[in-house]
């Protein structure tokens, strides 16, 4: 969504990382283009003119330190500033003492509330939660399916009832003791735009529940009408944060900018994409060091400790340093790293990735060929593919839908990939460690060892470039060379 503001702060902060020293006008012209580049994204007016006025003050005050240079530290005000803008802390939702904690979902229609009452379920039973799904929107056809569908996929029951929207409430509320859950997230009914009626209903809802969180769903594509939509909705419900839908698309962004400042209410989630488990906790510092192209490692460490297990990912960073690792081993390791979600969004969370890199869309079905590839191999040419010969290459094109010029490329990178790799690893080796049996702690290679007892959880970076350096070198089927 925000690939072009991103470009344009490329080119903004490139121009000005070079100079020892920036004048006035230097910073005017900096000034201008940052303004020009948030009005592009859609953001508001007067939030563009606060946030420019903030960064302004800063830049010609005594903020500008020696401890960097003027146009790194130009870059560090505006990641402050725009951080700010965006919420400056990520919201923390508490559980109410005595369950359970309630939770109206409020929305226009197509702005995702069902869906996302059944990810923010997804997200509160993750961490440990008994959530009760209720159906209020009685007006959209099959919306309670819809959402008894999506229960059945999490296994979280759903609660409704053919009568009106404030009954089915207020029975929720017995249901949920009855069965014993510590959380109600109630998806109400939303009209194509404002009107009285919506508002009354949802008014009304708002009353027999008494929530403790009121989040309205807010399509991130609308632009500047979800700034209009949020003002009024919090004038009717007290809103006590937003949840951005579609953060993936490709529009400009500028409704993720301006809600905050406008509203006055933090966006306390964002959905990333249409799967169940795209959907995360929003995090204004991260979004604002993606926006400047920094990357976010953080996310990027939280998607990788969630993705491998810490065991499988050192014993795969073993066989890669001892050259040892195998098609096989890579067929895993891209299996891995495909839960942490779609590449492109990965190497966007990257820092210091060029422009060019991250332009380039990397597709899950690119990703899907190469793993066609491998699994067209016999377990013989996965250990050891220098036994492919041209009749072997050929059944391989032919089995995976391929040419044998993919297959020999993939070949040939991998084998690349392990000499590097075991070139890093070269060392004295210590003898090997024997397992504890079934269950136990494999043990260390490459002269480590450790104590006795669970193994200290791994440097979370590492884990993740394991993962990562699978990939690196290997030229996806279909994408151009260099």
């Amino acid at each position: 969504m925000f690939d072009t503001l991103t470009d344009r702060f490329d080119g903004i902060f490139g121009r000005i990382r070079g100079k020892g020293k920036l004048s006035a006008s230097d910073v005017d012209e900096t000034l201008r283009e940052i303004r020009l580049a948030l009005l592009e994204a859609d953001v508001n007016f007067e939030v563009v003119k606060g946030l420019v006025g903030r960064i302004r003050d800063r830049a010609v005050g005594d903020e500008l330190s020696k401890a960097l240079n003027p146009s790194q530290q130009i870059v560090k005000i505006v990641l402050d500033e725009l951080t700010e803008s965006l919420g400056g802390e990520a919201m923390t939702v508490s559980f109410a003492a005595k369950p359970p904690t309630i939770v109206l979902m409020a929305g226009l229609q197509g702005s995702g509330k069902t869906t996302n009452s059944a990810k923010l379920a997804n997200l509160f039973k993750s961490q440990g939660r008994n959530p009760l799904l209720v159906g209020a929107d009685l007006q959209r056809p099959a919306a309670v399916e819809q959402l008894r569908t999506l229960g059945a996929q999490l296994d979280v029951p759903v609660f409704s009832e053919p009568s009106d929207p404030v009954s089915v409430a207020r029975a929720a509320l017995d249901e949920a003791k009855r069965l014993g859950r510590d959380v109600i997230i109630c998806d109400t009914a939303g009209r194509l735009a404002i009107d009285e009626a919506l508002m009354e209903e949802v008014r009304q809802i708002s009353e027999v529940l008494d929530p403790h969180y009121t989040f309205l769903v807010v399509d991130a594509m609308t632009g500047q009408d979800a700034v209009t939509v949020a003002e009024n909705f919090h004038n009717t419900l007290a809103l006590d944060g937003v949840i951005l839908t579609k953060l993936d698309g490709d529009a400009r962004g500028g409704a993720a900018l301006s809600v905050k400042e406008v509203v006055g209410r933090p966006i306390a989630f964002a959905s990333t994409g249409e799967k169940i488990d795209e959907f995360e906790v929003f995090h204004p510092d991260r979004l604002a060091s993606r926006i400047l192209g920094m990357g976010d490692i953080e996310t990027l460490i939280e998607k990788a400790e969630a993705a491998y297990e810490e065991e499988e990912a050192e014993e795969a960073a073993q066989k890669l340093l001892e050259g040892t690792f195998t098609l096989d081993d890579f067929l895993q390791q891209m299996q891995q790293l495909k839960k942490m979600g779609p590449i492109g969004n990965l190497l966007g969370m990257m820092p210091g990735i060029p422009k060019e890199v991250r332009d380039v869309e990397i597709e899950d079905s690119q990703v899907n060929r190469l793993e066609a590839i491998i699994r067209s191999m016999t377990p013989e040419e996965r250990t050891d593919p220098n036994i492919i010969d041209k009749s072997r290459r050929l059944r391989i094109a032919n089995g995976s839908g391929m040419q044998p010029q993919d297959v020999s490329a993939l070949v040939t990178q991998f084998n690349e990939m392990k000499k590097m790799m075991k070139q890093l690893g070269v060392g004295p080796k210590k003898p090997k460690r024997k397992g504890k049996g079934k269950g136990g702690k494999r043990g260390r290679r490459g002269g480590r060892t450790t104590a006795k007892g669970p193994a200290p959880m791994a440097n979370p970076t590492a884990v993740m470039n394991e993962g990562m350096e699978s990939l690196q070198g290997l030229r996806l089927p279909g994408l151009p060379e260099d």
